[in-house]
């Protein structure tokens, strides 16, 4: 008779293993497999492909808007048979400024506009060619620009020994003639001018297409016809042809060459604001069909070239809206002694804004 094997009781607080059939242990589920989360990196690298795509088209917009500026745009050397410009000694020029601010001298010509070459002004060959002068000022803080026109009957002394004559005749007097009329300019207003950018009027009409046409606001008191065209006051929508008609008419106003000044402010506000409007430059194929058609109608020292010209542009940004313009002071209407109509220089506003532009004080000045 076979005796039972002692019973041993487990030990206290031991739980008892559960074992399988064979006596190993049970089976334990598998560890949960941690797969890699690729959605966030596909999503990033589609972002960042689109990125490389966008700066792609950016740079290659932005390197045919230079193309279409600096392969159509001219140089004054290249239009003197390749002769470099002529400034007067440095040191008979004003001191170039520290403060940051700049100076360009934009002229216009419009050789069916009452200034072209068969215009007879005694001592002057060929006739005085620009019939529309400003000096634009770019202050150092960059918030605004001031404009100054000057008119082109403004009666003053031309440097290199050239006398008293109408300042629109430095164009017509020497073979240097934009750099005499830069120096002329010069010793004005006694400051450096940065940059000369010329315009011929059909470069602004032909812009006027390009953009579909714009509105601009005539302060004129009452209409006034030219070429076919009435212009009342208030906003009129122009075509390139009315715009041509706008900014060239002068014989019907009382103050004649004064009140064309201001229509071309006004032409020239409505085209700036125009052609910063956001619908323009949302508009790649707009702006550089607006580039590509304005730019052959331009001529610009060596130095303007797209560079220069896209980095003032951006500087500027912020200033579309806040342009003054103003028409240089002048004492009264006279005669010149070999029986020119002129405009007598206003001696004292003169020095005041002189002394504004050395201050960087001149959108003071023209606030007043």
């Amino acid at each position: 008779m076979s005796t039972a094997p002692p019973y041993y009781p487990p030990p206290p607080n031991h739980a008892p293993r559960h074992q399988s059939g064979d006596g190993a242990p049970p089976p334990q589920p598998p560890a949960p497999v941690r797969r890699k989360r690729r959605g966030p990196r596909i999503v990033l690298g589609v972002i960042a492909g689109f990125v490389i795509l966008a700066l792609l088209a950016a740079v290659g917009y932005l390197w045919s808007l230079s193309r279409a500026y600096d392969g159509n745009v001219q140089t004054f050397a290249a239009t003197e048979d390749g002769r470099d410009p002529v400034f007067p000694p440095e040191e008979e020029r004003p001191a170039p400024v520290e403060d940051g601010s700049m100076n360009i001298l934009l002229l216009g010509s419009d050789e069916g506009g009452g200034s072209g070459e068969n215009e007879d002004l005694p001592r002057v060959p060929g006739g005085g060619r620009s019939d529309t002068m400003m000096l634009v000022h770019l202050p150092a803080d960059r918030d605004s620009v001031q404009v100054i026109s000057i008119p082109r009957d403004l009666w003053v002394e031309i440097p290199g020994g050239y006398g008293w004559h109408k300042i629109n005749a430095g164009l017509a007097l020497a073979p240097e003639g934009p750099w005499l009329t830069t120096a002329t300019v010069e010793s004005l207003f006694d400051v450096r001018v940065d940059h000369v950018a010329a315009i011929d009027l059909e470069g602004f009409t032909s812009l006027v297409d390009a953009m579909g046409g714009v509105t601009v606001n005539n302060t004129y008191p009452t209409e006034f016809t030219q070429y076919g065209y009435t212009f009342n006051q208030g906003e009129i929508h122009m075509d390139s042809g009315m715009a041509e008609a706008f900014v060239r008419h002068r014989k019907s106003f009382p103050e004649g060459d004064l009140q064309r000044i201001r229509n071309q402010q006004a032409f020239i506000r409505a085209v700036i604001r125009q052609a910063a409007s956001g619908s323009n430059l949302a508009n790649p194929v707009r702006v550089h069909d607006m580039v590509s058609t304005f730019a052959p109608h331009l001529i610009v020292d060596e130095e303007l070239d797209s560079s220069t010209a896209a980095g003032l542009l951006w500087e500027f940004r912020g200033a579309v809206d806040n342009i003054q313009f103003a028409t240089l002071p002048n004492g009264g209407s006279s005669w010149s002694d070999d029986g020119q109509w002129i405009f007598v220089q206003d001696q004292a506003a003169m020095e005041e804004i002189r002394q504004a532009l050395r201050d960087g004080t001149l959108e003071e000045y023209l606030s007043r």
